[in-house]
């Protein structure tokens, strides 16, 4: 007994001390790199201020009752949303194993066997002949294993796993926010189109008025072929605009049928592009707060705090591996003497693994893992400056498309002048048709191209949105959104 006693003493000093000492864990601990970011964004000195309007929720930035029930419909049932929500459950659950091992492993085992020995074994390990050589043996014991996390690998593989889970809920959040920017800007592509076709169509009834009045001219002998087949081309090509802008309508239309999560199908409509209109003060805050703000910038930040653990951990296997063992139980022949005391039985121990040689193994294994700590750092660094170019195009793209469209108005507002011109010349005999034709053409074009303005100017405010890193919010509670038709 007294011996066992000082054993045990003395696994427990052991212990005691490991514990101690185990308090720090190998490899440097986590410092946010310095990315230096920028003081303010180019060319918007004037915007500069605290607020941001990544802080409105997206109701509150697209208002329009349409886009917000795709948007809501997109939050509930589209798959890549859903893909990385199932990710973030996988990673939680593998932080959760990770952890684990930072405790001890305890266990319930229960046997029951019968064998016989064999006399002509040599030696012999059954009795002389007569004696019984059938043994039968019940033994019930609790077992207990432990891994002493001496020099902290343990602890950097838990560090590890959870940075990662947290990278994916960033990256939950990355999917929310791009997923409500393509909804939006994809529904200002729509309503562009819509407003493409109306100008073709509009522009298509004017043609076949012009070809009428060039038939009946004709006809009446004040006109000449050239001209009503100039007046016929001139309709063909304003008519095969409309097919091609409803084939466009259509094919978008099923894009956003998927990001809402249903087959394809019609789009509900609600403002139109011309009623879309852009606030008056768009705040963008500092450089600086993108690195909290942005997801997909947090996510990187969050796999170099996991490639910096797993440093840590390849580190750790340089050193010795210390685990206790133990187990407490009964043995007994008889079932009605199993849990009397001459059946217990008890065991501990310690051990300790000191790796000498592996032929490179861990010093190879430790070099990957700084070079995944280097890409990870360098992946970290390029998200965040790609967030300010993000920024910064989308700010300059909202001011000077402003300025494009301004211009374009002017030059649709001369050209439908200018039409009204050359027809009222040409009954005048002033001119020729070529005149009338050249005009329609002109102001065909410039209609188009003033809408494409309208909506690149709302798919930027989009992308600002997304750029800032607005968007993630939860949306107020509201009608429930119809499940996706099968």
């Amino acid at each position: 007994m007294k011996r066992g006693t000082a054993c045990g003493r003395g696994l427990a000093l052991t212990l005691a001390g490991a514990l101690a000492i185990g308090c720090a864990a190998a490899g440097p601990n986590y410092q946010r790199p310095d990315l230096m970011p920028p003081a303010g964004y180019r060319d918007a000195a004037s915007l500069q201020s605290a607020a941001s309007m990544a802080d409105l929720p997206w109701w509150d930035v697209f208002d329009d009752p349409a886009l917000q029930e795709l948007i809501r419909a997109a939050l509930v049932y589209n798959h890549d949303l859903r893909i990385a929500v199932a990710r973030v459950q996988e990673a939680r659950a593998l932080a959760r194993v990770a952890r684990s091992f930072l405790y001890p492993t305890v266990g319930l085992s229960a046997q029951s066997g019968v064998n016989q020995e064999s006399r002509n074994a040599q030696p012999s390990a059954a009795p002389d002949e007569g004696d019984e050589r059938v043994f039968a043996n019940t033994s019930l014991a609790a077992t207990m294993a432990w891994e002493i996390d001496l020099f902290g690998r343990v602890r950097r593989d838990s560090e590890a796993a959870f940075a990662r889970y947290l990278a994916t809920e960033e990256g939950r959040r990355a999917v929310l926010v791009t997923l409500v920017s393509d909804v939006a800007s994809s529904y200002f592509l729509l309503r562009e189109l819509d407003l493409q076709r109306e100008v073709a169509v509009r522009t298509l009834v004017l043609n076949d008025e012009t070809v009428v009045y060039y038939r009946n001219r004709l006809a009446g002998g004040l006109s000449n072929r050239l001209e009503l087949d100039s007046a016929v081309a001139n309709r063909s090509l304003t008519a095969a605009s409309v097919p091609e802008f409803e084939r466009q309508v259509a094919v978008l239309e099923n894009a956003i049928s998927v990001l809402a999560g249903r087959p394809p199908g019609a789009v509900a409509r609600g403002k139109t592009l011309e009623e879309q209109v852009l606030p008056p003060s768009i705040p963008v805050g500092v450089p600086a707060a993108l690195l909290e703000r942005r997801p997909d910038v947090v996510e990187a930040e969050q796999l170099l705090v996991a490639a910096n653990a797993d440093v840590g951990a390849a580190k750790a296997l340089f050193y010795p591996t210390i685990s206790l063992t133990g187990a407490v139980g009964t043995v007994s022949g008889d079932l009605s003497n199993l849990l009397k005391g001459d059946s217990i039985i008890w065991s501990l121990g310690a051990g300790l693994f000191q790796p000498l040689f592996n032929a490179g193994r861990i010093r190879s294994n430790y070099e990957a893992a700084q070079a995944r700590f280097a890409r990870a750092l360098a992946e970290y660094q390029q998200a965040a400056l790609n967030a300010y170019r993000e920024v910064a195009d989308a700010l300059i793209g909202i001011e000077k498309l402003a300025a494009v469209r301004v211009e374009q108005q002017i030059g649709v507002d001369a050209l439908r002048d200018a039409s009204q011109l050359a027809r009222a010349r040409y009954d005048l005999g002033l001119s020729s048709y070529l005149e009338i034709l050249v005009a329609d053409q002109q102001l065909f074009e410039r209609e188009l191209g003033l809408v494409r303005t309208r909506g690149d100017e709302m798919r930027a405010l989009a992308q600002l949105y997304r750029a800032l890193g607005g968007g993630w919010q939860e949306p107020p509670p509201a009608a429930p959104v119809p499940p996706p038709t099968p």
